[in-house]
């Protein structure tokens, strides 16, 4: 599915200029701690966070994901959006809870990464 269509679906807003949002995405990774999102973020995923720091464009750099969603209408600061454009990731938010985002993600036909090696 492209990035497009995922914003069409949260009823999100793309935030960053001149973005690729012809982008295909194949998983999704919805996670507040960035230790979480590295430890089993897939490329060709996209993140939902409700933080807004720097580290998260830095990680979803690492973690070559494609794109990132800040969930709950926050918005980043525009020195993160100036981050994010000068690393190539497309940003996005939507009014939408984490749950609800996940939730019409799902039903969208989208899958979560695989976090089956998790060992508690």
């Amino acid at each position: 599915m492209k990035f497009r269509e995922i914003i069409s679906i949260i009823e999100g807003k793309a935030i960053t200029q001149k973005a690729d949002l012809d982008v295909e995405v194949k998983r999704i990774c919805a996670a507040d701690l960035m230790s979480d999102v590295l430890a089993f973020a897939e490329p060709e995923s996209v993140l939902l966070t409700g933080l807004c720091n720097s580290q998260v464009v830095n990680t979803a750099d690492m973690a070559d994901m494609v794109a990132i969603i800040f969930v709950r209408g926050k918005r980043p600061s525009p020195e993160v959006i100036v981050l994010a454009k000068e690393q190539g990731i497309p940003l996005a938010i939507t009014p939408h809870s984490m749950f609800e985002t996940c939730g019409r993600l799902y039903q969208a036909g989208l899958e979560s990464v695989d976090t089956s090696d998790v060992h508690t």
